[in-house]
């Protein structure tokens, strides 16, 4: 790596607004940073006036983190391979569809010796069935090592500076410091393990559970059969990566980006919000994204539906009973009420006695 640490944010939605405060404030106080740092921001026109240009006069996102300043010395970039060039690190902070064709536009033209870091909670569907983790198209792609983190990040409380962890997941420890450095904050605190695979399944998951708690809210069914759906995704997570994934460990699923994320986004987050207006509006979920997100990506149906993809091409469905109703009620093969119908009978419940 360089003497000092160029960084570059690929995104600029909420979260990855939220994450340039932090990243921003930092590089701007540690010296093995260079403390300009490069975001790329998909250009668009807010009342006739270029959004890159509105964060470089105003330090602030107005349409995606409208209220919070952005440190001066995060700058607005529109053009990816020219926000990219001159980056040490990478973070990748957008909707997970994305990444095959950010990936190709930055092949060659990046530093061969930078790392990437991935904050984005979604799969992609494998050629010929399955599923393709982000950070390993990342690595893929651009031949370049990647990180992942994730945890209970909810972007508007990361940008308040309320207090939360987060987690690291980094295969080579010689990596692990520089990120921490990055990312840790006073009201941001980061744990690194090595399980990178483990944490990165479980920041894609959550989000199916989290449209189960969704549609319990919606259907007005209360705490308890919510808190049920949210220990049965939490059981079905941990045992889709001891199928997929085998080498990880139990621990990693106490972590931030386990247990804790999975909990905030079941209580908060869009994933949420949007399924329980689905039940309670009969609007389709597609109209719910445009209505409610202000430009933002639903992750939980898409990422449901990719998972599925992997179970039915495995002959697992009936082992994921949770997952496979969410993205049965996600593509109306399912009403929402049925949804308890298809958990009661759930693997987890039939213990031999």
């Amino acid at each position: 790596m360089a003497e000092k640490v160029n960084v570059c944010i690929v995104g600029s939605g909420n979260w990855g607004s939220a994450i340039a405060k932090i990243v921003g404030a930092n590089a701007a106080a540690l010296p093995e940073f260079e403390e300009r740092v490069t975001m790329f921001v998909y250009e668009e026109m807010i009342d006739g006036k270029k959004l890159t240009e509105i964060i470089n006069e105003t330090h602030e996102n107005v349409k995606y983190l409208k209220g919070h300043k952005l440190p001066t010395n995060v700058v607005a970039v529109p053009d990816l391979v020219e926000a990219a060039k001159n980056a040490d690190i990478l973070i990748f902070v957008v909707p997970h569809q994305f990444i095959p064709n950010f990936c190709k536009q930055l092949l060659g033209k990046i530093k061969p010796n930078a790392i990437a870091i991935s904050l984005i909670k979604g799969f992609d569907k494998a050629e010929g069935g399955g599923i393709d983790l982000i950070s390993h198209i990342i690595t893929r792609h651009l031949k370049i090592p990647c990180a992942v983190l994730m945890g209970a990040n909810l972007a508007n409380e990361v940008a308040e500076g309320n207090f939360c962890e987060t987690t690291i997941g980094c295969t080579d420890k010689k990596y692990g410091k520089v990120l921490r450095d990055l990312f840790q904050a006073n009201h941001f605190r980061v744990v690194v393990v090595e399980d990178a695979d483990a944490v990165e399944v479980c920041g894609a998951l959550k989000n199916i559970v989290a449209c189960g708690a969704g549609f319990v809210d919606g259907l007005k069914l209360g705490d308890n059969t919510k808190a049920a759906v949210i220990r049965l995704g939490l059981m079905e997570m941990i045992r889709f990566v001891d199928v997929f994934y085998p080498g990880s460990k139990l621990s990693t699923f106490f972590e931030s980006c386990g247990v804790a994320d999975l909990i905030t986004t079941c209580y908060g987050g869009r994933n949420r919000r949007v399924s329980e207006a689905f039940v309670t509006s009969g609007k389709t979920i597609e109209d719910l994204e445009k209505e409610m997100l202000n430009g933002q990506k639903l992750q939980g149906p898409p990422t449901a539906e990719e998972v599925n993809y992997m179970l039915k091409n495995k002959g697992l469905e009936d082992k994921f009973p949770l997952f496979t109703a969410i993205h049965k009620i996600c593509t109306n093969q399912l009403k929402p009420k049925d949804l308890i119908d298809c958990i009661r009978n759930h693997p987890e419940h039939m213990q031999t006695l």
